[in-house]
């Protein structure tokens, strides 16, 4: 047990451990580097992946409202940025327009034909 402490104790005092972990900290920082960016991705793809399903929600309630497309693109935009601010995201007002537009053509419920369907019609 004495042989260990003096180890331990001759590198503290020798500056071999800040060394050592120098040494460490030179080749772990890049490596977690890329861990923190590629959490950051997965998380922004999470959120844009939840950001789609909350507008496709909206889109989808709003599809037999009596409204204008005008006054149905604001409404699932508002309630898509509501939604968002309730679960604890920040949504831009552009965000949310762009996901909602996503999800508008998307939608079967629309009413929109698609171009392969006009083609055989």
């Amino acid at each position: 047990m004495k042989e260990i402490n003096d180890i331990a104790e001759w590198l503290i005092q020798s500056g071999a451990l800040v060394a050592l972990f120098s040494f460490a900290w030179k080749y772990l920082r890049p490596y977690l580097d890329d861990k923190k960016a590629h959490a950051s991705t997965e998380q922004s793809k999470a959120l844009w992946a939840l950001l789609e399903t909350v507008a496709d929600a909206s889109v989808s309630s709003l599809v037999s409202s009596n409204q204008t497309g005008t006054q149905k693109f604001a409404s699932a935009v508002n309630k898509t940025m509501t939604v968002m601010e309730k679960q604890g995201y920040k949504v831009t007002t552009e965000t949310a327009q762009t996901a909602v537009q996503a999800a508008y053509e998307k939608s079967s419920l629309t009413g929109k034909d698609n171009k392969k369907e006009e083609a055989v019609g």
